[in-house]
């Protein structure tokens, strides 16, 4: 019994985490309603690198400061923040549900990315899970049909992006200290939004800027939560867990925005998370070299 109650925990903070993240976009979708989402977004990521920087500040010195590969952080850090900037653009336009789901479309693009980019081979069991999570995606997507949304593009265009984010941050593994790539995550992103909003800017009264530094809180304690039960437990025991984050947008969905559940959604949504699933059991088969660090292991999740 000792040892489950660590276990638990470690599942459960997961689980919490996955929560936090479906609120985070919940909250970005309604501000997006109130402010231009270049504001949104700038909260977002100010929040969270102001936060970040005092936590690293506190615990490591200057020592996150400093990179040997500036190039790479900065593409990687760019390469979310283009990422996020798709996602709350789609989120603006169509259910909360349906643009989380196909942003977990992203395990499915870092698989096809793992042999296009790092030469890395695959069976016929992953070569079927990518057909498998097309189809789901296809289902979601629903495209010639009625109820089809063309903004559910600029989601799947955030899941190329994301999965390109994941493939760097692989290349970083073992090679940055970790400290400085929880840093560029989103440093680059705030100083750029910082420029961009200037020309959008609208003043916010105090209950939305509330919600402003709530989105970037909301990510912030839901990075750190995930770092957390990481750094404790397995990460292929956790992985699976971050599921609840398209659950949790569902729900959200449904009785807060009011929106439709489509049918198609939910068969496409199961499709997609029993092909991420397959996937990353096929992976935690093979003899890979694990990550060297949680900080950088609870990383690779969508949306973060």
């Amino acid at each position: 019994m000792t040892q489950a109650n660590p276990l638990l925990r470690n599942i459960l903070l997961t689980i919490v985490a996955g929560a936090l993240f479906a609120g985070m976009d919940s909250l970005g979708k309604h501000l997006s309603t109130l402010l231009p989402v270049m504001q949104v977004i700038w909260g977002r990521y100010v929040v969270q690198t102001v936060v970040m920087t005092a936590w690293l500040g506190a615990t490591t010195g200057t020592r996150f400061l400093h990179t040997p590969r500036p190039g790479l952080q900065l593409t990687r850090g760019l390469l979310l923040l283009a990422c996020t900037f798709l996602m709350y653009q789609a989120l603006s336009r169509v259910p909360l549900a349906d643009a989380t789901a196909v942003l977990f479309f992203t395990p499915i693009v870092v698989t096809i990315l793992s042999v296009a980019v790092l030469g890395e081979r695959i069976g016929l069991h992953r070569i079927a899970a990518v057909l498998a999570g097309f189809c789901g995606m296809l289902l979601i997507l629903r495209p010639g049909v009625g109820s089809f949304h063309p903004a559910l593009f600029l989601a799947l265009a955030a899941s190329v992006l994301n999965a390109s984010y994941l493939i760097l941050t692989r290349r970083l593994a073992g090679r940055e200290d970790s400290a400085s790539t929880q840093f560029n995550t989103t440093a680059a992103g705030a100083v750029v939004m910082s420029v961009l909003v200037v020309p959008v800017w609208q003043t916010p009264d105090m209950p939305t800027a509330l919600l402003l530094l709530a989105i970037g809180l909301f990510g912030t304690v839901g990075h750190f939560l995930l770092v957390s039960a990481f750094r404790h437990a397995p990460a292929s025991l956790l992985s699976p867990f971050l599921y609840t984050q398209v659950l949790t947008a569902a729900g959200v969905s449904v009785l807060l925005f009011g929106d439709p559940l489509h049918p198609a959604t939910v068969a496409g949504t199961a499709v997609l998370v029993a092909s991420g699933l397959y996937i990353w059991w096929r992976e935690n088969r093979r003899a890979a070299t694990p990550l060297p660090d949680p900080e950088t292991r609870a990383q690779i999740h969508p949306g973060d």
